[in-house]
């Protein structure tokens, strides 16, 4: 394989090319080829992060998964038009195997580190008078009848458990993975090393005395205060409405602000995640309203209830995520419309936490509204 880095040039393999590597169901080791990668091929891109791991957003253990000979590349997200609409918006996958490379791999010290590290054993299946046509890859985007004959429909994410194998947080060569492929900088890597394990040490008695100490150390960091704290408020939910539109500017509400509307960690079934705080008080653009997204556990469409609101160049860091530290995934953070105010005077720069996450795009640990969407 390829053994791609981030920031690597690359090139999409035409369809054809394609469409030779992949099995019967449009796979490779259980990953689909979906019908709205096709677009891009024959197009060039810039390698975003590589994919060796990623969280697992379908049993419910939040856990982390690895992935083999696959990158994310900058921008190419799933529009969701073959799959009923899904406004999910996801990163999308790509195996070395549907890439190649427009020039030479850089040459340096760490070069036989980084070798080992990142090939990978994607096994393809040989062409043969069998190879995987576009009808195939078409029908394979859907999934069984469900119940009362709703359909269902099979994606990379739904498919995600058959694609990976269980990753130990206690894997300690994820992380080396994670530096030497570029996906973080051994500065970061140091910095939420060092965060996290402090945040080990936080509970229990001298609970407030060591929350200002960890707060401390963040604020040096720069990175967000304490992420965990659970909500303040009492009684029903509160709701607000303010009828955002795509390209609205917002402000996002102070954390203690946002604590206030919390039962818990969550408002009317949407949870608002530990990677959300370090985007309080910035001012972002809205993305879009998210009315429906696929169950990534029974590939049906799951309506939301409730406003769900995505913002531009917001995304899960995964830098305070237990058991799956720096997912590469991206995912959206869904926002309530009472977490945010409307922005007065234009668009003031983000807090410096927020800038240092990088910019990118994509839906957060509050991949649990989707099972608790029917709540939502």
């Amino acid at each position: 394989m390829l053994g791609l880095c981030a920031g690597e040039i690359v090139r999409v393999r035409s369809e054809a090319e394609i469409l030779a590597t992949l099995d019967a169901r449009g796979e490779i080791d259980g990953l689909p080829f979906m019908p709205e990668m096709r677009r891009y091929c024959g197009l060039t891109f810039r390698v975003h992060r590589r994919a060796d791991k990623t969280c697992d957003t379908i049993t419910g253990s939040l856990g982390a998964r690895r992935l083999r000979d696959a990158v994310h590349l900058e921008n190419l997200r799933c529009n969701g038009a073959d799959h009923g609409g899904c406004e999910a918006a996801c990163l999308i996958f790509w195996k070395e195997a549907w890439l190649e490379r427009t020039q030479p791999p850089a040459r340096g010290l760490l070069q036989p580190l980084v070798r080992p590290l990142l090939d990978g054993r994607t096994r393809i299946p040989a062409t043969n008078a069998q190879t995987c046509t576009r009808e195939d890859v078409e029908r394979a985007a859907h999934g069984p009848a469900g119940e009362n004959g709703e359909p269902t429909w099979r994606c990379q994410i739904t498919q995600l458990l058959e694609a990976t194998t269980p990753l130990s947080p206690r894997d300690s060569l994820q992380y080396l993975r994670d530096w030497v492929g570029g996906n973080v900088s051994l500065g970061m890597l140091l910095k939420i090393g060092v965060l996290r394990l402090l945040a080990r040490f936080v509970w229990g008695r001298g609970f407030r005395l060591k929350v200002r100490g960890y707060d401390a150390v963040a604020r040096a960091f720069g990175q967000s205060p304490w992420p965990f704290h659970p909500g303040t408020g009492a009684g029903p939910a509160p709701n607000e409405r303010l009828d955002l539109k795509p390209g609205d500017w917002v402000e996002v509400k102070s954390h203690a602000e946002i604590l206030a509307t919390l039962r818990g960690r969550n408002h009317r079934g949407l949870s608002f995640a530990p990677e959300m705080v370090r985007y309080c008080g910035g001012t972002y653009r809205v993305r879009a309203r998210v009315e429906k997204i696929l169950d990534e556990g029974s590939g049906r469409m799951v309506h939301m209830k409730n406003d769900c609101i995505v913002l531009e160049d917001v995304v899960c860091q995964s830098e305070c995520s237990r058991g799956r530290l720096f997912c590469p995934r991206a995912i959206y953070p869904y926002w309530r419309e009472i977490w945010l105010r409307r922005a007065v005077g234009g668009p003031p720069a983000a807090p410096s936490s927020s800038e240092s996450a990088g910019r990118g795009a994509a839906r957060s640990e509050s991949a649990s509204a989707i099972t608790s969407a029917e709540s939502a």
